[in-house]
């Protein structure tokens, strides 16, 4: 017998997969294309058209593969939607994390160690041009951001 941990872990997946075919791709035969036609506006076929609204109506009935008990339900359930929408925004192309897009548009990843206070000449308000990093600039070492 598996487990739990390992059923969990099949379910998202499950959740994320099912969610995904029903959400993004045509499917075998075009089968998802046309049930998508078919379901046109309707409340079934708008939600198809929300990969987060989806997966927590997929993930409803894996969530009895994980747990029995029902409140342990209630919370595995949106434990599996939470797991395939995590799995949706690592996977979809094109997303950057907000930090590392900051960090690339700012020179360096030493600002994301570091956060200047409100009201600081080095703030993000004065971060400098791509290339140089805000520590840089600023002439202090990694060492001085270490407490006395």
């Amino acid at each position: 017998m598996m487990s739990i941990e390992v059923r969990f872990v099949f379910c998202v997946l499950a959740a994320w997969r099912l969610t995904h075919l029903l959400t993004a791709e045509d499917g075998p035969g075009d089968v998802v294309v046309r049930l998508r036609a078919t379901l046109g506006q309707s409340v079934l076929g708008r939600a198809m058209d929300c990969f987060y609204c989806l997966s927590l109506w997929v993930a409803a009935p894996l969530a009895p593969f994980v747990s029995t008990d029902p409140l342990e339900w209630v919370f595995t359930w949106l434990a599996l939607s939470g797991g395939a929408c995590l799995l949706e925004r690592a996977t979809a192309p094109g997303l950057v994390p907000h930090a590392t897009a900051r960090a690339m548009r700012e020179g360096g990843f030493d600002e994301l160690l570091w956060r200047a206070a409100r009201g600081d000449p080095r703030s993000d308000a004065d971060v400098p041009t791509a290339g140089t990093g805000a520590l840089a600039a600023s002439g202090r070492t990694d060492s001085d951001r270490l407490p006395g």
